[in-house]
């Protein structure tokens, strides 16, 4: 993998981890379209720029991740799900995520979801700090329909944070803080799986990725918490739709895509 290619998918991944578009699909075609699908330093490359977005987060929200033990009591609780029906259904995922199709027909679904789901849920509770533990619990079991490859985690969790009650804003912010758990266990367990994938010449370019990971994350998370809190999901549930029709078209083109 170049600087170049590292450079680009980190831009990609920073974009579209915390907005409602599905991480995985657009990964899949952009290695594809740089030939790196089939390389295994990228898809250790792919998760552990994960730790750079989680940054941001941390950076962006510090003043209420180090306020108050209780804030990561509820977070523990909303992570707990994913926690453990991750370890049981571990090789039943790694399966789904293989199955390209998969992906493009669950990005098709939630395009549609995403269209409509502003009628279903207005307003709501603005305090994404201090959400009630059974709350947190169902957002968390939301969460785990991010498991299905092309099912945003971002998408998932914010709608489920409003159908308990809380604002779009308020889900959104809820749905990052819940990211630094959730994606910090993922991408840990990717590297102490497959760390022979690994060296002391791939290192510099896997540090450079999350770098500016975190950077276009930042930026990403700022754009996205005006943009939804303005004109809400429908732009993005449309942009799925179209991402997931290139994926089934490139596909029946003949295009071998991999993760």
């Amino acid at each position: 993998m170049s600087v170049l290619q590292a450079i680009i998918l980190a831009i990609v991944e920073g974009l579209t981890e915390f907005l409602p578009v599905s991480s995985t699909g657009h990964m899949i075609i952009v290695s594809t379209l740089m030939g790196l699908n089939e390389n295994e330093f990228t898809k250790i490359f792919e998760v552990n720029i994960q730790f750079g977005t989680i940054l941001s987060v941390i950076i962006l929200y510090y003043r209420r991740f180090f306020r108050s033990i209780d804030f990561y009591y509820r977070l523990f609780v909303a992570f707990l799900p994913a926690a453990v029906i991750g370890l049981l259904l571990s090789d039943f995922i790694d399966a789904l995520l293989e199955n390209v199709v998969v992906v493009a027909i669950s990005l098709l679904l939630g395009g549609i979801v995403l269209i409509f789901i502003d009628r279903v849920f207005q307003g709501g509770d603005d305090d994404s700090s201090h959400v009630p533990y059974p709350k947190a619990l169902v957002i968390g079991f939301f969460q785990c329909l991010a498991m299905i490859p092309g099912v945003s985690r971002s998408a998932a969790t914010i709608i489920g944070g409003q159908a308990q009650g809380l604002s779009r804003k308020a889900a959104a912010e809820f749905s990052f803080f819940l990211a630094v758990p959730t994606m910090a266990a993922a991408s840990g367990y990717k590297l102490l799986k497959d760390h022979e994938a690994l060296s002391v010449d791939n290192l510099p370019i896997l540090l450079l990725g999350n770098l500016v990971g975190f950077v276009v994350a930042m930026l990403a998370i700022r754009f996205f918490i005006d943009y939804l809190t303005r004109h809400g999901f429908k732009v993005f549930g449309y942009y799925r739709i179209v991402l997931g029709l290139l994926i089934l078209g490139l596909l029946a083109a003949g295009v071998d895509l991999q993760i």
